[in-house]
């Protein structure tokens, strides 16, 4: 008996860190809640599928989506052209993310990305980041101040202004500016060709892109995901990230 279509599958990026002495991979609760909540069913994503590619290419063949999830650690700068070191590094991460992009797009596979993950899908097509906003005097705080309880620091902090014509705008009302959180140290420098702004904030950094010639691959760099129960615009972006994901299940049947 074959298995009856219900909920899309998505794949959900993780982070690795130590954790009493151990190597361990995690995901906070609200991404996987927010996906439960707007209809889909989500599935953790070990950095081990880069072991070999059969592992990467049997997992995201039965995924009807890809979460790229936000972190407290940052891409490694060679990826887009800087030396240096970078102390919040999740190698592993950088590499299962950026195949999983390639492969995302290659088959128009629907993708949400989420600070972290914006700043993967800019990287993955040639872009690049500002690695410390503090430091570049045009743009206003974007960090959170970590001293806070958790509702404070994900408390909205700024407008972002939705650009006419685009996938967000399609999704939310762009007559409006959105309020949204802001918690992030870097920011994107340089979309890459590949990539269309969506949505910028009062100082200009960019908030949202999304792939061109693609169906649905969008990202911002707030936190739709905290408390997206609560949220109208948190909603109505992971809706509409599941129902593509729905849509393109159903193409992936009539293939």
């Amino acid at each position: 008996m074959g298995i009856i279509f219900d909920k899309p599958l998505i794949g959900v990026v993780m982070c690795q860190s130590h954790i009493g002495g151990h190597l361990t991979q995690t995901v906070h609760n609200k991404y996987p809640d927010a996906v439960i909540l707007a209809g889909g069913v989500p599935l953790a994503l070990p950095h081990s599928l880069m072991n070999a590619p059969h592992l990467l290419e049997n997992a995201m063949t039965v995924l009807d989506g890809l979460l790229l999830t936000g972190s407290p650690s940052n891409i490694e700068p060679w990826h887009y052209g800087e030396a240096g070191e970078e102390p919040h590094a999740d190698p592993g991460r950088d590499r299962l993310a950026f195949q999983l992009i390639t492969w995302a797009t290659s088959r128009k596979m629907p993708m949400l990305g989420i600070c972290r993950g914006m700043q993967e899908l800019v990287v993955a097509n040639g872009g690049a980041l500002w690695r410390d906003l503090s430091q570049q005097k045009q743009f206003q705080r974007h960090h959170e101040d970590e001293t806070q309880p958790l509702d404070q620091q994900y408390a909205p902090a700024h407008p972002v202004t939705i650009e006419a014509n685009g996938l967000l705008s399609s999704l939310l009302d762009s007559t409006q500016p959105l309020q949204v959180n802001s918690l992030h140290h870097q920011g994107i420098r340089e979309p890459g060709p590949q990539l269309r702004v969506e949505a910028r904030a009062p100082d200009g950094l960019i908030e949202a892109v999304s792939l061109r010639h693609h169906p649905f691959a969008l990202a911002v760099q707030w936190h739709p995901e905290w408390q997206a129960d609560r949220t109208t615009g948190s909603r109505q972006l992971f809706d509409g990230f599941i129902q593509a994901a729905v849509r393109f299940h159903k193409e992936k049947d009539h293939e």
